[in-house]
């Protein structure tokens, strides 16, 4: 398994296809298995370079208080790692949190922005039902099959789950085959809690391409709208009947709209 000694921890990553870098930063409590359906079809396109981050999976476990800065620095020291001097950055959910971080931190090695179902964060954010938040905030049998199926439903589209068995168990199989420590997973979501770039987002200057499901209630869709008009190069696009994980359930689509936004703005 590749890993490069990244800001004193082992960090595990991947790097697929060739062309113009794509970074794929995956969302809350996961790692490289959420972009299973975006490796290979972008790799086709672009040099796709993903990871796990400290903690999860196959890196290494936390060395001190996890904050969404600290994964953006990863990313970037990975980035030097690899020789690699811009690149387009992409992060869905808690991963667009730390998109958001990269491209202001390292404006110069962001070349364009795609921000998927997530927010700005702070006390304009929207939260979902509360609900939907004590199921996140529970921690007993993390990384138990029954656990993690009980959370991953929440995310997607109902129907979806009810025609696409398969797929939705191939998804909750993932997750569980890839630990996620009690400790990390609650440093994740401390971090969640405390994020806030809605006084400072408008200082981003890449293209960027926010996309949200209309059908989201993890995140929901109006925290995209909010995040777009504060971002001075932003495009909002909403994926029709979408849910948290449109970029599973729509994967055809998405890969479609993120490859047509990264070469339009050559």
């Amino acid at each position: 398994m590749p890993t490069a000694t990244i800001n004193n921890i082992q960090l595990y990553y991947e790097t697929h296809g060739t062309g113009e870098p794509l970074v794929l930063i995956p969302g809350f409590a996961s790692g490289v298995w959420i972009w299973f359906k975006q490796i290979e079809e972008l790799s086709k396109s672009f040099r796709v370079i993903t990871f796990d981050p400290r903690g999860v999976s196959h890196s290494d476990k936390l060395q001190e208080t996890l904050t969404i800065k600290t994964i953006a620095d990863d990313i970037a020291a990975l980035l030097d790692t690899l020789n690699v001097e811009r690149a387009n950055i992409l992060g869905a959910s808690f991963g667009g949190f730390v998109a958001q971080e990269f491209a202001l931190a390292y404006p110069q090695k962001t070349e364009r922005l795609i921000l998927c179902c997530t927010s700005f964060g702070g006390t304009k954010h929207i939260p979902p039902s509360m609900e939907v938040l004590l199921a996140f905030a529970l921690t007993k049998d993390l990384n138990t099959e029954v656990r993690v199926r009980e959370n991953l439903l929440i995310a997607f589209n109902q129907d979806y789950v009810a025609k696409h068995k398969e797929d939705v168990d191939h998804f909750c199989f993932l997750r569980a085959e890839n630990i996620v420590p009690e400790y990390a997973y609650m440093q994740q979501l401390q971090a969640a809690v405390k994020f806030d770039t809605s006084e400072r987002v408008s200082q981003i200057n890449a293209p960027t391409l926010v996309l949200t499901g209309d059908k989201d209630i993890i995140v929901p869709s109006q925290n995209s709208h909010n995040l777009a008009g504060q971002i001075p190069k932003a495009e909002l696009k909403f994926i029709e009947g979408g849910s948290h994980l449109f970029f599973v359930e729509q994967a055809d689509e998405f890969n479609q709209v993120v490859k047509e936004f990264c070469f339009s703005c050559l």
